[in-house]
C-alpha cells in the first residue's frame, strides 16, 4: 500500500516539501505495510488542462510535458492515499497545483481510478492566517470530484488538514502547531487507508 504526496511548489526542496516529509514520516509509523513516495512539481512543466478530451481514450494527454512522468505512480494499483501540498499564493493554491489537479481529470475519465482512495491536503502560508483553510478546501473539492475519501488532520487537532506557516526564521521548522497538523494528517490518511483495506 502506497501513499503519495505531491508538492505543488514551484520551488524545489522548500517548505512544502519539508512539511510533506513530516507528514509522510508520520504515515509510515502507522503500520509496516505503508510505503510512501514524495513527488515534486518543481522543475517539471505541467501545463493547464485545455479540455480537449484526448484523455477519454486512455491515460494520455495532448500535452507532452512533465505531468506524463507522474502518471505511472498515480495510476498504480498500489496507490491507496494521496496528499496534495501547496504553498498559499494570494489566498489559494499555486498555479502548479491547479494545473496538476485539473490534469488529474484523466484518472476520473478512465474508470475513476482515484475512487475510494484516501485524500488529504496540506497548505503552507507565509503568514499564519494567509488562506490555508480555503486552499485546503479547494483541494478537497477536486478530490471529491474523484469520489475520494477525504479526511482532515485527525485528532487531537482535527480540522480541515495540515495548515502551516513559514514566516519564522527557519520556515516551517519554527511552526510547532503546524507541524503537529502535518503529522496528524499523515497518521489520519494512513489509518483510514488501513481501515479501508481491512487491515
Amino acid at each position: 500500500m502506497k501513499i503519495i504526496a505531491v508538492a505543488c511548489s514551484p520551488r524545489k526542496g522548500k517548505t512544502t516539501k519539508a512539511a510533506l516529509e513530516v507528514c509522510l514520516a508520520a504515515a509510515r509509523e502507522v503500520g509496516d505495510g505503508i510505503e510512501t513516495e514524495l513527488l515534486e512539481l518543481a522543475g517539471l512543466s505541467v501545463n493547464g488542462c485545455i479540455a480537449c478530451g484526448k484523455c477519454r481514450d486512455g491515460l494520455v494527454c495532448t500535452h507532452d510535458d512533465g505531468f506524463t512522468s507522474l502518471v505511472p505512480a498515480l495510476s498504480s494499483p498500489d496507490l491507496v492515499g494521496l496528499i496534495v501540498g501547496t504553498p498559499v499564493y494570494f489566498g489559494s493554491m499555486t498555479s502548479q497545483c491547479k494545473a496538476f489537479l485539473d490534469r488529474c481529470v484523466m484518472f476520473r475519465r478512465n474508470g475513476f481510478l482515484f475512487r475510494s482512495k484516501v485524500g488529504g491536503a496540506l497548505a503552507v502560508g507565509g503568514v499564519r492566517n494567509g488562506g490555508q483553510e480555503l486552499t485546503i478546501q479547494a483541494i478537497h473539492a477536486a478530490m471529491l470530484c474523484h469520489d475520494m475519501v477525504v479526511v482532515g488532520d485527525g485528532q487531537p487537532t482535527a480540522h480541515f488538514g495540515a495548515a502551516l506557516w513559514s514566516g519564522g526564521g527557519q520556515g516551517v521548522a519554527d511552526d510547532d502547531i503546524g507541524l503537529e497538523t502535518a503529522r496528524n494528517l499523515g497518521r489520519r490518511v494512513a489509518e483510514v487507508c488501513l481501515r479501508l483495506a481491512g487491515a
